[in-house]
């Protein structure tokens, strides 16, 4: 029999009017492979006129991913980017020494009210990347490979697995696959990396021959190979990678090995010298 997984209940939180479920970091488990920070946001409905639209605001030490079930985010940043974003699409933002950017509902979509479900995730930067200029990159759906057999469909977000590469330019080993069951079907979660975790997004199934609970993290033991079982259509998110190669600070939306850079960025953004979003006045102030 294999080891039991650790069962991470998420937190619940608000953004912008929008019910989020956050994994990642919790007390049981700070990091699984690269991934610090995990956010579901629960499908929200806005009513026209209403949306989702976060200010400016800084990273350094980590990359963000945002992979959306539905609804479309606009994102700008520091870079010049302004970028659409739709369901399926990878929006990756590795911030490095330091970038801002903002997300928010299209006006389009304001005007005639939305609907809103995804995920966004970050993963620290190698330490020896922590420094590096700051990018962005965009894979619409039909760039990530996926496989589909026996009632299972597999895409790759990012990252490697399931004999799937991605083509988002990750900087360490990593795996994050979007699972989908149809009823009855089966999938082996082989051990192809180090750390790795399970979130059920909707439907029933078993893990090995235990209910798998919805909407929590499951860190699945090292070097096992559990069976994911469908009773229902279902779906859910695979994440992991390769262990961090030295444990990291997490203060507000700062990632670091070092406190000291952390310091320097807080300093840096309550300052303003910190780069700019075009077009862009509203900013995000630091917490005290």
């Amino acid at each position: 029999m294999n080891p039991a997984p650790l069962a991470i209940r998420p937190r619940a939180e608000d953004v912008e009017g929008m019910s989020i479920l956050r994994a990642l970091p919790a007390a049981q488990c700070r990091s699984v492979g690269p991934f610090v920070f995990f956010d579901h946001m629960l499908a929200t409905d806005f009513a026209p006129g209403q949306g989702m639209n976060i200010h400016q605001h800084p990273h350094i030490g980590l990359s963000t991913l945002t992979y959306l079930l539905e609804g479309e985010v606009q994102h700008k940043d520091s870079l010049g980017s302004d970028q659409l974003v739709r369901p399926g699409d990878v929006s990756w933002m590795t911030a490095g020494r330091g970038v801002a950017h903002v997300e928010r509902t299209p006006q389009a979509l304001r005007e005639s009210g939305s609907r809103m479900h995804g995920l966004q995730v970050w993963l620290a930067l190698p330490q020896a990347e922590e420094g590096r200029e700051p990018s962005y990159q965009h894979v619409p759906a039909a760039q990530l490979p996926q496989s589909e057999s026996l009632g299972v469909r597999i895409r790759l977000i990012a990252g490697s697995g399931f004999c799937l590469e991605s083509p988002v330019k990750v900087l360490s080993p990593t795996l994050y696959a979007d699972l989908e069951l149809v009823a009855g079907s089966t999938l082996i979660l082989s051990p192809e990396i180090a750390e790795r975790a399970l979130y059920l997004l909707e439907g029933e199934a078993l893990l090995d021959d235990n209910p798998a609970p919805l909407r929590e993290l499951l860190v699945l033991p090292s070097g096992e190979s559990p069976v994911l079982s469908a009773c229902s259509d279902c779906r859910a998110v695979l994440i992991g990678g390769a262990p961090l190669d030295a444990p990291r600070r997490m203060n507000w939306n700062f990632v670091a090995s070092d406190p000291a850079l952390i310091e320097q960025a807080r300093q840096r953004w309550a300052a303003g010298d910190w780069p700019r979003v075009p077009g862009e006045q509203r900013r995000i102030e630091l917490p005290r």
